[in-house]
């Protein structure tokens, strides 16, 4: 009787292993939504805690970003495999169940069968069709990833261009004051140019595809000191500060780029995050604190429009109310981010960190 029970549990716990292996696969590759996955947040983050044990060690920021560069392909990796050992235990515990033989025999029968095209040493038609079915799962997972990889790759590249591109317009000092005034130079600021369109379908595609593939938002920049995070913060900065300060005619395309942009930021920060967030679009109200970009910086970049003759409003102290009702639409999901992905360090608006 107890020798039934323990078959028959081992059995369904076996079964229920390779069920879940196999739906983690499908939740993660397949289904083009952005759902939480036990087994692969099990996986990202043990690695990601050797990781940061390993990043810590070192001092310098240039450091710690040559060994965070490896986590997210170590971990992507490590994802199938850890799904080929689940799924030649739970196939060990049905094959035992079966009557296959020992635990250990049952095991290599399940090992030797998982990347191959079933086994012939079965000793019956239903341990014969768990052999195939094995095989058939095996290569099922590892064709998701390979299949996958040039997908999310598609994806890392066209990101990572336009961060490429906006580093080149914010020069060397990378803050939002440096973006308006190149829009400024270039004659984008008060017309309708194609940037803010073209940084709308980033968002807009950011938060696609980090959602749906959540791994993407740990692929590190090529150069160290770019980020996509810093670039979406220089991005909604720039917008926020034209907005409330700069004197001209409503520009619709620079506003849904700014509301694509909350949207985008605070979906990607919301799925990593525990604790519920607001709707970007929510209301703001006049007590919500702005950490990292204080009056001064807001004032100094102020000044600095100001001496490269940007029509500014009048009302400075308006403009600066605005900004803080604007600014606290993102930030918070701004700098989980930044901290999540070991993103460069943030810098206000004026240029201080």
């Amino acid at each position: 009787m107890l020798d039934f029970l323990l078959r028959s549990a081992a059995l369904l716990a076996g079964t229920f292993v390779v069920l879940a292996t196999i739906l983690s696969a499908i939740r993660s590759f397949v289904l083009p939504r952005n759902e939480s996955v036990l087994i692969n947040n099990w996986v990202f983050m043990v690695i990601r805690h050797l990781f940061s044990f390993l990043a810590a060690r070192y001092q310098t920021y240039a450091a710690r970003d040559r060994v965070m560069a490896l986590f997210a392909p170590v971990a992507l990796v490590m994802l199938p495999i850890v799904w080929l050992m689940l799924l030649s235990i739970g196939y060990t515990g049905i094959y035992w169940a079966l009557g296959e033989g020992s635990l250990t025999k049952s095991y290599l029968l399940s090992s030797s069968s998982l990347l191959t095209l079933g086994s012939v040493e079965a000793s019956g038609v239903l341990i014969s069709m768990g052999t195939y079915s094995e095989a058939t799962f095996g290569l099922l997972l590892i064709t998701l990833l390979i299949s996958y990889l040039p997908t999310m790759y598609q994806a890392f590249t066209r990101r990572e261009l336009v961060v490429a591109r906006l580093e080149l317009r914010c020069g060397t000092n990378r803050t939002a004051t440096e973006l308006i005034l190149w829009l400024n130079r270039t004659g984008d600021l008060t017309d309708d140019g194609p940037q803010w369109q073209a940084w709308e379908e980033w968002f807009v595609e950011i938060e696609e595809t980090h959602t749906s593939l959540p791994i993407l938002s740990f692929f590190r920049s090529p150069q160290p000191g770019r980020s996509w995070v810093t670039a979406a913060d220089l991005i909604l900065d720039a917008a926020a500060v034209i907005i409330s300060a700069v004197d001209q005619k409503r520009d619709p395309q620079m506003e849904l780029c700014f509301k694509a942009g909350c949207v985008a930021i605070n979906r990607v920060s919301r799925y990593f995050q525990d604790r519920a967030q607001a709707e970007p679009s929510a209301a703001i109200t006049d007590e919500d604190p702005i950490e990292d970009a204080t009056r001064r910086d807001f004032y100094r970049t102020y000044e600095q429009l100001q001496e490269a003759r940007v029509p500014l409003c009048e009302n400075r102290e308006e403009a600066w109310q605005k900004y803080q009702e604007l600014r606290p639409r993102y930030r918070e999901a701004v700098q989980f981010l930044a901290r999540l992905t070991m993103a460069p360090e943030l810098k206000a608006i004026g240029g201080n960190h």
